[in-house]
Protein backbone atom coordinates (compact mmCIF):
# COMPACT_ATOMS: atom_id res chain seq x y z
CA UNK A 1 0.00 0.00 0.00
CA UNK A 2 1.31 3.43 -0.93
CA UNK A 3 1.09 5.76 2.07
CA UNK A 4 2.74 8.68 0.31
CA UNK A 5 0.54 11.77 0.18
CA UNK A 6 -0.56 13.13 -3.17
CA UNK A 7 1.23 16.39 -3.97
CA UNK A 8 0.63 18.72 -6.91
CA UNK A 9 2.40 22.02 -7.57
CA UNK A 10 1.43 24.63 -10.11
CA UNK A 11 2.48 28.24 -10.68
CA UNK A 12 -0.18 30.76 -11.63
CA UNK A 13 0.04 34.19 -13.23
CA UNK A 14 -1.73 35.78 -10.27
CA UNK A 15 -0.59 37.41 -7.01
CA UNK A 16 -0.78 35.51 -3.70
CA UNK A 17 -3.59 37.77 -2.46
CA UNK A 18 -5.82 36.77 -5.39
CA UNK A 19 -5.08 33.04 -5.01
CA UNK A 20 -5.60 33.20 -1.22
CA UNK A 21 -9.00 34.84 -1.73
CA UNK A 22 -9.91 32.17 -4.30
CA UNK A 23 -9.21 29.36 -1.81
CA UNK A 24 -10.80 31.01 1.25
CA UNK A 25 -13.84 33.00 0.03
CA UNK A 26 -16.92 30.82 -0.42
CA UNK A 27 -18.34 32.98 -3.23
CA UNK A 28 -15.09 32.55 -5.15
CA UNK A 29 -14.67 28.87 -4.24
CA UNK A 30 -17.96 27.97 -5.93
CA UNK A 31 -16.54 29.30 -9.22
CA UNK A 32 -13.75 26.68 -9.33
CA UNK A 33 -14.16 24.22 -6.43
CA UNK A 34 -17.38 23.31 -4.63
CA UNK A 35 -20.43 25.38 -3.75
CA UNK A 36 -20.16 25.48 0.03
CA UNK A 37 -23.02 26.66 2.23
CA UNK A 38 -20.49 28.42 4.46
CA UNK A 39 -16.72 28.72 4.75
CA UNK A 40 -14.46 30.68 7.06
CA UNK A 41 -10.67 30.35 7.08
CA UNK A 42 -10.61 29.91 10.87
CA UNK A 43 -9.18 27.00 12.87
CA UNK A 44 -12.03 24.82 14.11
CA UNK A 45 -14.51 25.93 11.43
CA UNK A 46 -16.41 22.94 10.04
CA UNK A 47 -17.89 22.73 6.57
CA UNK A 48 -19.37 20.06 4.34
CA UNK A 49 -20.27 19.45 0.73
CA UNK A 50 -21.48 16.69 -1.54
CA UNK A 51 -19.31 15.32 -4.29
CA UNK A 52 -18.39 12.10 -6.00
CA UNK A 53 -19.41 10.31 -9.13
CA UNK A 54 -22.69 10.49 -11.00
CA UNK A 55 -23.52 7.06 -9.58
CA UNK A 56 -22.66 7.86 -5.97
CA UNK A 57 -22.50 11.13 -4.07
CA UNK A 58 -20.62 11.37 -0.77
CA UNK A 59 -21.06 13.84 2.06
CA UNK A 60 -17.61 15.31 2.72
CA UNK A 61 -17.05 16.45 6.31
CA UNK A 62 -14.20 18.91 6.77
CA UNK A 63 -12.69 20.89 9.64
CA UNK A 64 -10.03 23.58 9.37
CA UNK A 65 -6.94 22.66 11.37
CA UNK A 66 -4.38 25.33 10.38
CA UNK A 67 -4.45 28.81 8.89
CA UNK A 68 -1.48 31.06 8.17
CA UNK A 69 -3.11 33.95 6.36
CA UNK A 70 -1.91 34.29 2.79
CA UNK A 71 0.38 31.27 3.11
CA UNK A 72 -1.22 28.03 4.32
CA UNK A 73 -4.63 26.43 4.79
CA UNK A 74 -5.16 22.89 6.07
CA UNK A 75 -8.39 21.02 6.70
CA UNK A 76 -9.42 17.49 7.54
CA UNK A 77 -11.40 15.62 4.87
CA UNK A 78 -13.51 12.59 5.66
CA UNK A 79 -16.68 10.96 4.42
CA UNK A 80 -19.91 10.61 6.39
CA UNK A 81 -20.49 6.94 7.21
CA UNK A 82 -16.99 5.74 6.21
CA UNK A 83 -13.78 5.09 8.08
CA UNK A 84 -10.70 7.19 7.49
CA UNK A 85 -9.56 10.76 7.71
CA UNK A 86 -7.26 12.71 5.43
CA UNK A 87 -5.85 16.22 5.37
CA UNK A 88 -5.76 18.73 2.52
CA UNK A 89 -3.12 21.48 2.67
CA UNK A 90 -2.82 24.44 0.34
CA UNK A 91 0.52 26.28 0.54
CA UNK A 92 1.13 29.51 -1.36
CA UNK A 93 4.54 30.87 -2.33
CA UNK A 94 5.04 34.30 -3.92
CA UNK A 95 7.27 34.25 -6.99
CA UNK A 96 7.30 37.90 -7.99
CA UNK A 97 3.80 38.67 -9.26
CA UNK A 98 3.09 34.96 -9.66
CA UNK A 99 2.06 32.36 -7.08
CA UNK A 100 3.23 28.78 -6.68
CA UNK A 101 0.49 26.61 -5.19
CA UNK A 102 1.42 23.35 -3.50
CA UNK A 103 -1.51 21.09 -2.62
CA UNK A 104 -0.89 18.05 -0.44
CA UNK A 105 -3.60 15.47 0.28
CA UNK A 106 -2.32 13.14 3.02
CA UNK A 107 -3.99 10.14 4.63
CA UNK A 108 -5.73 8.74 1.55
CA UNK A 109 -4.68 5.24 2.63
CA UNK A 110 -7.00 5.52 5.68
CA UNK A 111 -10.11 5.30 3.50
CA UNK A 112 -11.65 1.85 2.87
CA UNK A 113 -9.61 0.11 0.17
CA UNK A 114 -12.72 -1.89 -0.76
CA UNK A 115 -14.40 1.26 -2.13
CA UNK A 116 -13.03 2.00 -5.60
CA UNK A 117 -14.26 5.61 -5.37
CA UNK A 118 -11.62 6.19 -2.67
CA UNK A 119 -8.73 4.91 -4.82
CA UNK A 120 -5.71 7.23 -4.85
CA UNK A 121 -5.91 7.52 -8.64
CA UNK A 122 -9.30 9.22 -8.34
CA UNK A 123 -7.83 11.86 -6.03
CA UNK A 124 -4.88 12.35 -8.39
CA UNK A 125 -7.26 12.85 -11.31
CA UNK A 126 -9.58 15.13 -9.34
CA UNK A 127 -6.93 17.39 -7.82
CA UNK A 128 -5.02 17.59 -11.11
CA UNK A 129 -8.17 18.94 -12.78
CA UNK A 130 -9.13 21.19 -9.86
CA UNK A 131 -5.67 22.74 -9.31
CA UNK A 132 -4.21 22.40 -12.78
CA UNK A 133 -7.24 23.60 -14.71
CA UNK A 134 -10.13 25.02 -12.63
CA UNK A 135 -8.17 27.11 -10.12
CA UNK A 136 -5.59 28.17 -12.73
CA UNK A 137 -8.25 29.40 -15.15
CA UNK A 138 -10.15 31.14 -12.36
CA UNK A 139 -7.23 33.14 -10.90
CA UNK A 140 -5.67 33.95 -14.25
CA UNK A 141 -8.80 35.41 -15.87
Amino acid sequence: MNNEPFVIERTFNAPVSKVWKAITDKSEMKQWYFDLAEFKPEVGFEFQFRGGTEECQYLHLCKITEVISGKKLTYSWRYDGYEGISFVTFELFAEGDRTKVKLTHAGLETFPASNKDFAKGNFVEGWTAIIGTSLKEYVEK
